[in-house]
């Protein structure tokens, strides 16, 4: 594998007025100086309530793992190659028994596959390619179930229609005329609460709205960024917020009696690019991360509006992706290491440092396993993908507060 600084400029997102020029996404920044840092006390290798440990690493792609998804037993991780691979947790009577099965792999498009979502027994991926992809999950309930593909958006009857639509037309970065399809790598998409609707964002610097009951685009937003759009996260009320190479992150809501999407804020704190966004699961606090090796945390004002309270800092490298369970925050970087940190009254405390990669970060997703009331914690499997072409399984015993 090659080294993160050298992979290949078809694998980042662009600059604005000229697409594929120098990778930054990986690239580290010197770190925000003016927010205040969160962070109670530096991490101690030796944390006296928090229990954490590989259990597995799963190996079967064949190049670096770019996206992964967790629904039920089953996890989803698509690779640099253009590989969608399903795991079925085989068993989990003991942590002894934990073992993970490849229940079916495909292979979509060209390029890294670089966001999944699932819904009810369907899959929706984002590739390189410029595509997304639905799936539909066979057999959802059984260890041997396989994807087939449903449809590759927009579909062939959309196309045909908005070709017939001059005001469909958009300008390119590359000065040609095309269709509002997206025109370079589809990085991130992301699921409303009520599954009804999922937005796409792209390098493109497009953020578009899609309806999941027959997959159409009902909203496109162009030059949405002044450069590439790397992340997307939906809240509860609706709110869209995109992260972008820009440096910035912006808000977009439906305004009274509107019925398409309109930015009410730009939130630009960071002072590089950013790579990933996550809401915890009320929605009132938005994390997002940067090549500025920091995580920022944004908390609504109880006005609609987020504004900065503080940072994250622990990592010595950039932050490539987010995820949160519960009260907890994940974030994985290109330090190669998994940090989880809580945060309680705008105090946060990195609870564990997961130091087993080889290669950066690239995803994350987590879920809260079970509740111990012997010993009053709360257990998680944290699924981790690198660019070291391995997913580890991690399991964290928190105490609860």
């Amino acid at each position: 594998m090659q080294h993160p600084e050298t992979w290949s400029h078809n694998d980042y997102p662009s600059h604005s007025n000229q697409l594929h020029q120098q990778p930054t996404t990986l690239n580290s920044q010197p770190s925000l100086q003016s927010i205040p840092s969160l962070t109670s006390q530096p991490y101690n290798h030796h944390h006296p309530t928090t229990h954490h440990h590989c259990i597995a690493t799963l190996k079967g792609h064949s190049s670096s793992i770019s996206s992964i998804a967790l629904a039920g037993k089953f996890l989803y991780t698509g690779s640099s190659d253009k590989e969608i691979r399903l795991w079925s947790l085989h068993s989990l009577t003991s942590e002894s028994d934990i073992e993970y099965l490849t229940a079916n792999s495909v292979f979509a498009g060209n390029g890294a596959v670089k966001s999944l979502v699932v819904f009810s027994d369907k899959l929706i991926s984002a590739h390189q390619d410029h595509k997304i992809r639905v799936w539909k999950i066979d057999s959802p309930e059984t260890d041997h179930h396989k994807l087939t593909r449903l449809a590759t958006l927009p579909t062939f009857s959309d196309r045909a229609l908005k070709l017939l639509t001059l005001k469909n037309y958009i300008q390119s970065q590359r000065n040609k005329k095309c269709t509002w399809v997206h025109v370079d790598t589809v990085s991130a998409v992301a699921l409303s609460r009520d599954e009804s609707l999922f937005c796409s964002v792209s390098w493109d610097r497009t953020l578009k709205i899609w309806r999941t009951t027959d997959f159409k685009c009902v909203e496109s937003v162009s030059y949405a960024h002044d450069d590439a759009i790397n992340a997307v996260a939906l809240s509860m009320n609706g709110d869209v917020y995109t992260g972008s190479a820009d440096k910035t992150i912006k808000v977009w809501r439906k305004k009274s009696g509107e019925t398409n999407y309109s930015p009410v804020a730009t939130l630009d704190k960071h002072n590089s690019g950013v790579n990933a966004l996550a809401l915890r699961e009320d929605g009132l606090v938005l994390y997002s991360g940067a090549c500025d090796r920091l995580i920022l945390v944004w908390e609504n004002n109880h006005g609609g509006n987020m504004m900065a309270v503080g940072s994250l800092r622990g990592h010595t490298k950039s932050i490539l992706c987010l995820a949160t369970v519960k009260d907890l925050v994940c974030s994985g970087s290109t330090d190669r290491s998994v940090r989880i940190w809580r945060g309680v009254d705008r105090t946060y405390s990195c609870l564990a440092v997961l130091e087993a990669h080889k290669g950066p970060v690239k995803c994350l997703t987590a879920m809260c396993e079970q509740y111990n009331p012997s010993d009053a914690t709360s257990s998680y499997l944290l699924y981790s993908g690198s660019l070291d072409c391995d997913i580890k399984v991690w399991k964290i015993s928190v105490p609860l507060l």
